[in-house]
C-alpha cells in the first residue's frame, strides 16, 4: 500500500521538527508528505523547505494564499494526496516509530473498514509522556465492563472523539467525505460521522500517536486526571443508553440534542445529504426514547424537564 502524509501547518516551528522527523522515521516509510501551510509568519516555512532539500521527492510543499483556517486547509491537503492511505497529521505531535506499519497491517487485515483511529499518548511540551486517562479510552472501558456500543451514535448523539492526529483512512472514501460542510463541522467530526454511518469505521485501543498538550493548541480537552470516578463518568457520559442518568446528565443529554438539531438545520440545504437526514433521525429517535424514560421513570422529573428544557 502506498501512503501519503496529510500535515496543516501554521507556525508551528516550535514542535514541526520533532513531528516531521517522527514521520521520517517510521519502520515503514512514508511515500508521500502533502504540507499545506496556512500562512505562517514564523520559522514554519523555512523548516519545512530544510527538509524538502533533503527529502525532495517526498515533501511538496503548497503555501496558501490566504487563510483557509484548519478544516478548509485539511480538506485542501486531502485533496492533493495521491497515495492509497492517507494519514492526517497535525504539526505539533510526535508518532509512535510503528504507527504506519501497524495502520497498514490494519487496513491489510480489516478490507470492510476505510477509517481507522487509534487511541494516544499525552505529551507535555517538552515531549513527556503523561499519566493520564483520555476521552479516547472509553470503547476500552466499555469493553471491560462489557458495554455495548455503536460508533455512529456516539459521534452523533454525544460527540467526536475521533480525533485527526489519530487518523488514517482510504483514499478511495475521498469523494465520499468531500467537500466538509462550510461551518459547524471539524473536519476530523465529518470523516468519522461518515464512515461510522456505513460501518466502515473502527477505533483501535493501542496508543501509537504522542498527542502534545500546550498552550498554543487549537483544540483539546482530550484528558483527565488518573482518578477511578473520572472512568465512571466517562462511563455515563458515553453510555447513551445508561438507565441510571442523573439530572445533571439529563439535562447535558438534552443540550446537546438540541445544539446537534441546530447545528444540521443552519446548514444551507441540509435537505440534499442523505447523511443529515439519518442524523436528524438518530437525534430524534434519541429525544424520543429520553422523554419516555424519564416519563416512565419519574413523572414529576419529566415535567420539569419538559417546563424547562425540552
Amino acid at each position: 500500500m502506498t501512503t501519503s502524509v496529510a500535515l496543516c501547518t501554521f507556525n508551528g516551528e516550535k514542535f514541526l521538527k520533532e513531528q516531521l522527523d517522527s514521520i521520517l522515521n517510521q519502520t515503514v516509510t512514508i511515500d508521500e508528505i502533502i504540507v499545506c501551510d496556512d500562512g505562517s509568519t514564523d520559522a514554519t516555512i523555512s523548516i519545512l523547505n530544510s527538509y524538502k532539500e533533503k527529502f525532495p521527492e517526498i515533501f511538496n510543499i503548497y503555501i496558501n494564499e490566504e487563510n483557509l483556517r484548519s478544516v478548509k486547509n485539511f480538506e485542501k491537503a486531502m485533496l492533493l494526496c495521491k497515495n492509497e492511505i492517507i494519514f492526517l497529521s497535525d504539526q505539533d505531535d510526535i508518532w509512535e516509530k510503528n504507527k504506519v506499519e501497524k495502520c497498514l497491517d490494519f487496513f491489510k487485515k480489516e478490507e470492510e473498514i476505510d477509517v481507522f483511529c487509534s487511541n494516544a499518548f499525552i505529551i507535555n511540551e517538552k515531549g513527556e509522556k503523561l499519566e493520564k486517562n483520555t476521552i479516547w479510552d472509553i470503547f476500552k472501558l466499555f469493553k471491560q465492563n462489557n458495554i455495548q456500543y455503536n460508533y455512529f451514535q456516539i459521534f452523533n448523539l454525544i460527540g467526536n472523539i475521533a480525533t485527526g492526529a489519530n487518523m488514517a483512512f482510504r483514499k478511495k472514501i475521498v469523494n465520499n467525505i468531500l467537500p466538509l460542510p462550510e461551518k459547524n463541522f471539524h473536519h476530523d467530526e465529518w470523516i468519522a460521522l461518515v464512515s461510522s454511518s456505513n460501518n466502515s469505521f473502527c477505533f483501535v485501543d493501542e496508543k501509537i500517536n504522542n498527542y502534545r498538550i500546550h498552550s498554543d493548541q487549537q483544540v483539546g480537552g482530550v484528558f483527565f486526571d488518573n482518578k477511578k470516578n473520572r472512568e465512571d463518568k466517562l462511563l455515563q457520559r458515553f453510555n447513551i443508553y445508561n438507565p441510571n442518568d442523573d439530572f445533571r446528565l439529563l439535562k447535558r443529554r438534552f443540550k446537546i440534542i438540541k445544539d446537534k438539531k441546530n447545528k444540521i438545520l443552519s446548514i444551507d440545504n441540509y435537505q440534499k445529504k442523505t447523511l443529515f437526514e439519518k442524523m436528524l433521525n438518530s437525534i430524534e429517535n434519541y429525544e424520543k426514547f429520553l422523554k419516555q424514560n424519564l416519563k416512565k421513570k419519574n413523572l414529576l422529573k419529566y415535567f420539569i424537564f419538559k417546563l424547562l428544557y425540552f
